[in-house]
């Protein structure tokens, strides 16, 4: 059905008024349901693990409320379909209800969709799993078994999840010490699923909790940390994570960087066509930024390997939405990591979990100037990274969360037509039919995306 124009206007505005009418960032982000059920899990009194009582009931809540009708938990693609990250989400949701138990019907049904489902989810990964999935699946089953779940998985699997396992095996013995020394993500930050003869004691967790009294910002490897330690650390950054998010689901970071999710909302508002009907609340967010970028030098930016994608993908958008608004903006403003060969050499190394930032850095010298040298040698180092990933026939979802042909696909674009060659209306259509791909930046075990209903495509 074809809209008038005065229903288009009208339409337009209840969008301004429910999106940027004093926006709340975090509630454009979707909540992760695996992060959710692992605070769903702490108990009311942290000295005994058995009470019957969850603390965070709101999170207990959510995970009821909020299971899909065909029985899963988690990420979806476009076309509502599980995604790999669906199979430990909906482990993590059902074990949570076990714990409490409620919600007996919604558990049934959870282990009916992994064992209908987990075949076909995983032959599709076959010989290259993410690491992260090789890490957190199988402490999920381990975890499963123990509170008593008969998870009942095929016996020709069974070949299948043994590879998965002894994957996490050589994962765990190659990358313990190099994580120790600051890989990102961190081994810690697996904490929750981490087997006993790799997890860490109570002395290397306090050892590693940040300022905020998190581990590594996650609220999964944190919940476990306080229920290990019962450190009033954690328990205040749990509590104000709920007090922030909790009715809505938690992340699967937190604190975010909130300029970086306004920055992205800018940035699909124009890759979708509709910046037209935006023109103020977009200036508003830019202005802002703006300012941000002309107080902070490129020495002031983090240096540290473990936050340098999440910087990266918030400098290269940035970058790329201020110079096509008319800023003077520094090309050492996004080409700063270039100086830095430890940060070049750990993006070198992690080129596939990279992929997705190395795109949009590749991006945002389409709009470099003549003479701009640090803007070129970022061009060719980002198109040198994105031509090896697509050599593999493997994207940034491969390794994130899913194998992802449209990401393929866009990438594969980039590479080979011109920014100035291209036509807006075919580029918002393109940017419609892979809205699967409106990922902010990489998290332990998904992206961080918007909400499909934050944004009308």
């Amino acid at each position: 059905m074809e809209l008038s124009k005065d229903s288009i206007k009208a339409l337009v505005k209840m969008m301004k008024e429910e999106m940027l009418l004093d926006i709340d960032p975090y509630s454009f982000v979707s909540p992760s349901a695996y992060d959710t059920a692992w605070l769903a899990m702490v108990p009311a009194d942290s000295n005994q693990p058995c009470s019957m009582e969850p603390m965070f009931r709101v999170c207990l809540d959510w995970v009821l409320k909020n299971q899909t009708q065909e029985g899963f938990w988690g990420e979806c693609d476009a076309h509502g379909n599980p995604t790999l990250e669906s199979l430990p989400a909906t482990l993590a949701s059902v074990i949570a209800l076990k714990k409490w138990n409620v919600g007996k019907e919604n558990a049934e049904k959870g282990l009916a969709f992994i064992r209908a489902n987990a075949e076909y989810l995983l032959a599709g990964h076959q010989n290259q799993f993410p690491r992260w999935f090789a890490i957190v699946f199988p402490g999920m089953i381990e975890l499963a078994r123990k509170t008593g779940l008969d998870l009942d998985f095929p016996h020709h699997l069974k070949g299948l999840l043994m590879d998965i396992f002894f994957e996490r095996e050589q994962i765990l013995e190659s990358d313990k010490e190099l994580a120790a020394g600051g890989a990102y993500p961190s081994l810690l930050s697996y904490l929750e699923v981490l087997p006993s003869l790799y997890a860490a004691n109570e002395q290397e967790i306090m050892k590693n909790l940040s300022g905020d009294g998190s581990l590594f910002q996650s609220p999964s490897a944190t919940a476990c940390a306080f229920m290990a330690t019962g450190n009033k650390d954690c328990l205040a950054y749990l509590q104000s994570l709920i007090e922030k998010c909790g009715n809505n689901g938690v992340p699967p970071t937190y604190p975010m960087d909130e300029e970086l999710i306004k920055l992205g909302l800018a940035n699909q508002l124009e890759r979708l066509g509709l910046a037209e009907h935006f023109t103020q609340q977009i200036e508003e967010i830019l202005t802002q930024v703006y300012q941000t970028y002309t107080k902070e030098s490129s020495s002031e930016k983090s240096n540290s390997v473990a936050s340098v994608a999440t910087q990266l993908q918030k400098d290269s958008l940035a970058f790329r939405l201020l110079r096509t608004h008319g800023y003077n903006i520094s090309p050492w403003s996004l080409c700063w990591f270039l100086n830095d060969d430890e940060i070049v050499d750990h993006i070198e190394k992690n080129q596939e979990f990279f992929s997705s930032v190395m795109l949009n850095v590749y991006r945002a010298t389409d709009v470099m100037f003549s003479g701009e040298y640090e803007l070129e040698e970022a061009r060719s180092f980002s198109r040198k990274v994105l031509e090896k990933v697509v050599s593999k026939g493997t994207g940034s979802d491969n390794d994130v969360f899913t194998k992802s042909s449209a990401f393929q696909k866009m990438m594969e674009e980039e590479l080979s037509l011109p920014w100035v060659a291209r036509l807006d209306h075919l580029e918002h259509r393109a940017w419609i039919e892979q809205n699967e791909m409106n990922a902010l930046w990489p998290g332990k075990t998904c992206f961080h995306r918007y909400k499909y209903s934050a944004i009308a495509t």
